[in-house]
């Protein structure tokens, strides 16, 4: 007797020795099974691509974290929703984007400090020409950055932004080959240093 009770939750989980898509499909089945370790493994798995994509659309750390937040919790009310298991990853792309994007657009709006108000706080900002200056490096970058490819863009957001995504995810969500990223990636790179030195004047 004391046998079979100690058998009983011994069996691995659905998605172990899975990979990819199918990794991602059996956690999700499982989820909606009810099995919460599924929707866990979700989280850890994908996570970091969720938490790149918030920051690859200009949200600080802070409004990124909200913004992963909310994508699980999304997932997890809408867990029958998701009509294609495999394409998990895809959904969660397109849910991550709309949300930061309504985030940044949020944050845009809030009403600024009253002039009065702000003088009295203590400002931990740089001295204004180190301010400038970086400000110019950054205002050149981004505007080469903006001037690349769109897939480009999207590959370098998910590869070298602040919480770069593995590579496999990477592949999944941009339906590429995983060994062509990493060439990829270099192109894009070294065509966003072209464009910046193009708009710094060859200098």
């Amino acid at each position: 007797m004391d046998e079979v009770i100690s058998a009983v939750g011994t069996d691995p989980p659905p998605w172990e020795g899975l990979q990819g898509v199918d990794r991602h499909a059996a956690c999700l089945l499982a989820a909606r099974a009810g099995d919460k370790s599924g929707l866990d493994a979700l989280v850890a798995d994908l996570t970091p691509l969720v938490w790149n994509i918030s920051r690859g659309v200009g949200l600080d750390r802070s409004a990124a974290e909200d913004v992963v937040q909310t994508v699980w919790l999304t997932l997890l009310r809408n867990l029958e929703k998701v009509t294609e298991p495999k394409a998990l990853v895809g959904w969660l792309v397109i849910t991550t984007k709309r949300e930061a994007v309504r985030t940044r657009r949020r944050g845009a709006a809030e009403v600024e400090l009253a002039p009065e108000v702000a003088e009295g706080v203590q400002s931990t900002e740089p001295l204004p020409e180190a301010e400038a200056l970086r400000g110019e490096r950054d205002h050149r970058l981004w505007r080469a950055f903006h001037a690349l490819p769109q897939r480009c863009q999207e590959l370098l957001r998910l590869t070298v932004l602040d919480g770069r995504a593995e590579y496999r995810l990477v592949a999944e969500a941009m339906q590429m080959p995983r060994g062509s990223i990493g060439p990829t990636r270099g192109r894009c790179i070294q065509n966003l240093r072209d464009l910046y030195d193009e708009g710094d004047g060859g200098r």
